[in-house]
């Protein structure tokens, strides 16, 4: 019996992947976070497809454009490669949260975007982020939503484990746990501890 592809990864960028600064525009100010290398290395390893899903308001705030926020992509990209690690996708929301779109986490659509561009099944896949936003798309999707306390994300611990999201302090962390729970779940086992 061949085994189940492992299922897409989706990760928030400012906060998860990279040091939070606010509204960034600068590509030479991108520092990636403690723990994020070693965390994709697991899941690209496992064979996790890894996809971006980026909040960027200030696009339609208009503090900067959407060639800022490529910009700001090219060199996470770039710096990740240096370190072995592929993203096979980014996706940005450019809206304000006033616009009401159908793209901005939590909502689904650039959940759904990634998983028809690319052939990616949602129930059963990962969201990996600091804010609630991105636990609730996790939710919307059918997927496990994971807490990182890097960027905002103690602003959401409480929060998470109260509705039984698993919180780690990075990537890192929240790797290790796909890779147990993938794991157990190959082998029919019950899911594993739940984070911090």
């Amino acid at each position: 019996m061949m085994p189940m592809p492992a299922p897409p990864v989706f990760l928030d960028r400012d906060g998860t992947l990279i040091v939070e600064k606010e509204y960034l525009r600068d590509p030479d100010q991108v520092l990636i976070e403690d723990g994020v290398v070693e965390g994709l290395a697991i899941l690209q390893e496992r064979g996790h497809p890894l996809v971006v899903l980026s909040n960027q308001s200030g696009i339609g705030r208009g503090m900067f454009d959407e060639n800022d926020a490529q910009r700001v992509n090219d060199r996470v990209a770039e710096l990740l490669r240096g370190q072995g690690i592929e993203i096979l996708a980014w996706y940005v929301c450019p809206h304000a949260p006033e616009a009401l779109c159908a793209c901005r986490k939590p909502s689904s659509g650039m959940a759904l975007a990634a998983s028809r561009h690319w052939d990616l099944e949602l129930v059963g896949s990962y969201v990996i982020g600091d804010k609630r936003s991105d636990l609730e798309l996790a939710d919307a999707i059918g997927a496990t939503g994971i807490l990182v306390t890097t960027g905002h994300g103690r602003d959401a611990v409480v929060w998470a484990r109260d509705h039984a999201r698993p919180v780690f302090n990075d990537l890192q962390g929240a790797a290790a746990y796909i890779a147990e729970h993938d794991s157990r779940r190959e082998h029919g086992l019950a899911p594993g501890k739940t984070g911090l």
